[in-house]
């Protein structure tokens, strides 16, 4: 199994010298290469990686993420510790050699899994994935790495071949969230498209009522420059408060979204500025086409207006 599929497959794993009980102590089971972490670029957090050499026939070893330390062993450490499991029916004993670093082996919107990592060579298993980094483009290798494999071995059927992000594109999680997302945003820009058209009818409202007083302001010396700015800045106000009142209240609703979210806090400074920049800024643009028409209005027939 390559990242970003499932929990699966699993593994029920026992630690010997402890007292167990019948727990499922569950964790998910992953048969790698020596290379396959670091080609992945995962840290190595402690210990050492196994190499290739390793094989049924020796001694096995076992290479664990950090949410299996920090589950099974939070206050001692796990290299040179021992983990119990039944693989292929038969109980077996593997020492722990190293511990890396999580990679997100199950749905991008579920709880990151304690796993284990062992060798490819201790297992029979004709069907594996194989992984690539390229510094090409992704999708254009794939031709020739399936050309590739056939002239090493003819018989190697080859198929599924994907670049990883289609591999997170395809998922169900990915395609519920951009749904959810496309949804959520096609309401929020109606809601933006509203509140502009709103203020901008409210500031209409508020020049026209003030016609007079702009040509009285306009007849004793004030420049167009300046009726523009004292206009805005009024507007300004309304549009502060307004922007502060909807960062408070999103504080709140976000909570509600934080099950939406997956690799983004709910509670993200930049989004959260960039939101209010926007909002502000488009604010402020729907606000200077009536002031601007205020300015541009004659002093003598501002003063007859009634």
């Amino acid at each position: 199994m390559v990242p970003v599929q499932c929990n699966c497959p699993v593994d029920w794993i026992t630690f010997p010298g402890r007292p167990f009980h019948g727990e499922h102590n569950t964790v998910d089971e992953r048969h790698v290469s020596a290379d396959y972490l670091t080609m992945l670029k995962a840290t190595l957090v402690r210990g050492r990686f196994f190499t290739d050499t390793r094989d049924a026939s020796k001694p096995g070893v076992v290479v664990i993420n950090q949410a299996l330390a920090q589950k099974y062993f939070p206050d001692e450490d796990p290299i040179g510790q021992r983990i119990a499991d039944y693989e292929g029916g038969r109980p077996s004993q593997r020492e722990i050699v190293g511990v890396v670093a999580n990679v997100r082996e199950g749905p991008l919107d579920s709880d990151i899994w304690p796993a284990e990592y062992f060798s490819i060579n201790e297992t029979q298993d004709p069907y594996f994935s194989l992984t690539v980094r390229t510094r090409q483009d992704a999708g254009a290798m794939l031709p020739l790495l399936v050309s590739t494999l056939h002239q090493i071995n003819p018989g190697l059927g080859a198929f599924h071949e994907m670049t990883m992000n289609d591999q997170i594109e395809d998922t169900q999680t990915a395609l519920l969230h951009h749904f959810s997302a496309w949804l959520v945003g096609g309401f929020a820009g109606m809601a933006l498209i509203l509140g502009v058209v709103g203020l901008y009818g409210v500031v209409a409202y508020s020049v026209s009522r003030r016609t007079r007083e702009i040509g009285v302001r306009m007849a004793l010396g004030a420049e167009r420059r300046g009726v523009v700015l004292m206009i805005l800045r009024q507007a300004g106000k309304m549009v502060t408060l307004g922007v502060v009142v909807g960062l408070l209240a999103s504080l709140g609703v976000s909570r509600l979204m934080a099950s939406m979210l997956f690799g983004v806090n709910s509670h993200d400074p930049l989004t959260f500025v960039a939101v209010a920049a926007v909002l502000a800024a488009v604010a402020l643009a729907a606000c200077y086409i009536p002031a601007r028409r205020a300015a541009q209005v004659d002093p003598m027939v501002a003063l007859r207006y009634e």
